[in-house]
């Protein structure tokens, strides 16, 4: 009985040991360490209390309980908790996708992808207020949005089954971006459930850039002949220069003693020349 007790106490203090390490792991599950969501929402919490040019990074990372080097690991500006924000408004939109208007015209189908797109922005609005009043007034800050924006778009448009690597493409998608951001100026200053302005004003800047991309398309087609004589005119140029240049490879030099044979004169149309 003596001999084998320090074997039971050892098991006891190992199943202590175990406990106590399970208890910590339950802890630590339960008081997660603040990451990229919990920064973007404080933003957007702070940006409806608050002025916009008025919130400093180091307000953020105090009020999501991170510190500056693990917002710096996350985030290299407050800007780009912008594109975070913007990022996880698409994901949400992009999850309830569906395939019930793809037999609709382009028209209803975008209708429907934009005021999914507002409805997953409207627990944002009164920090989109804010910040949409400081930014108006920075064009390098707008110049920034518009690029976000524009990935946004192109994933919008996706969802909408609107193609977008035609020719017509960087135009739909900031003719995309346009319409969306004329949307949403009613949109902010609309306070009623029904979203009924928010809607008209939605459905007059659909009629707008369908009609624009109506002409842009009528254009293209009317200029597609010139197009092709001036693609055949900048081929042909490029074929007469090939030819010229293989003439005058191909032509004894005036003064070939002047350069033996295996000497390097500098001639920059080999490549290897340039090593």
């Amino acid at each position: 009985m003596t001999g084998k007790e320090p074997t039971i106490m050892s098991g006891q203090a190992a199943q202590q040991e175990a406990e106590t390490t399970m208890a910590k792991a339950s802890t630590a599950k339960a008081a997660p360490t603040p990451g990229r969501d919990e920064i973007i929402e404080t933003t957007m919490q702070l940006a409806a209390e608050r002025p916009w040019d008025e919130i400093e990074i180091g307000d953020i990372a105090e009020a999501a309980g991170v510190s500056l080097s693990a917002f710096r690991e996350m985030f290299p500006s407050k800007g780009a908790v912008l594109g975070g924000f913007a990022r996880k408004i698409d994901l949400q939109v992009l999850a309830g996708h569906s395939d019930d208007l793809i037999g609709e015209p382009a028209r209803e189908r975008l209708f429907d992808v934009y005021m999914r797109y507002l409805d997953a922005l409207a627990p944002y609005k009164p920090a989109l207020r804010r910040i949409a009043y400081a930014v108006r007034r920075e064009p390098l800050t707008l110049a920034a949005l518009n690029q976000v924006a524009l990935n946004s778009h192109r994933f919008i448009l996706a969802s909408a089954h609107i193609p977008t690597e035609d020719s017509l493409g960087p135009m739909k998608l900031q003719g995309s971006v346009l319409t969306l951001a004329r949307t949403m100026e009613t949109w902010l200053e609309d306070d009623d459930p029904d979203m009924a302005k928010t809607m008209a004003a939605l459905d007059r800047a659909l009629g707008r850039a369908e009609r624009f991309m109506e002409r842009a398309e009528d254009l293209r087609r009317m200029s597609a002949p010139f197009r092709a004589i001036g693609q055949a005119i900048m081929e042909s140029g490029a074929r007469i220069r090939r030819r010229r240049e293989d003439r005058s490879e191909d032509a004894p030099s005036h003064d070939d003693s002047a350069v033996p044979p295996d000497r390097d004169d500098g001639d920059t149309r080999d490549p290897a020349a340039a090593i």
